[in-house]
């Protein structure tokens, strides 16, 4: 039998990342350690902004929705990806292995927005940081 030499690929790591401090930790956990030290990775911060709320000309309360809202509304988002990849992307610069670094922003339910970028780049391990909620906090926020 003759062994055939298949190269693999490096590694695509995806890490979620959002505005928390759980996420950025997640990060850096990463890094030190799934990355490796002796080959290039991929790494692919991946940001799901929630879907935009649906406007009509009057809200549920009967006010009205200018434009300028809604860009501001718009506005705020996109600064907030912004930020978020920045914090992680410093995150990254300080990490001493050679990373290929990847940004990705879904949009939509992030629950359901990462299992759908996860499959579709065919990633090999998602990091997620954790809010470490308790059961009943859980509960609580699940039933709200």
């Amino acid at each position: 039998m003759e062994a055939v030499n298949m190269k693999k690929t490096d590694p695509k790591i995806v890490v979620a990342v959002d505005e928390s401090d759980e996420s950025m930790y997640a990060l850096s956990w990463c890094l030190a350690n799934l990355i490796s030290q002796t080959s290039t990775s991929n790494l692919v911060l991946l940001y799901v902004k929630p879907s935009p709320p649906v406007y009509s000309s009057l809200d549920a309360a009967r006010y009205m929705f200018s434009t300028d809202v809604i860009v501001a509304l718009e506005k705020y988002g996109s600064d907030m990806v912004n930020t978020v990849m920045r914090r992680a992307e410093a995150i990254c610069r300080k990490s001493t292995t050679k990373i290929n670094v990847e940004r990705i922003v879904g949009s939509g339910d992030a629950k359901d927005e990462i299992c759908n970028i996860v499959g579709k780049i065919k990633a090999d391990t998602l990091v997620m940081g954790c809010h470490d909620y308790g059961f009943f906090k859980r509960y609580i926020i699940k039933f709200q």
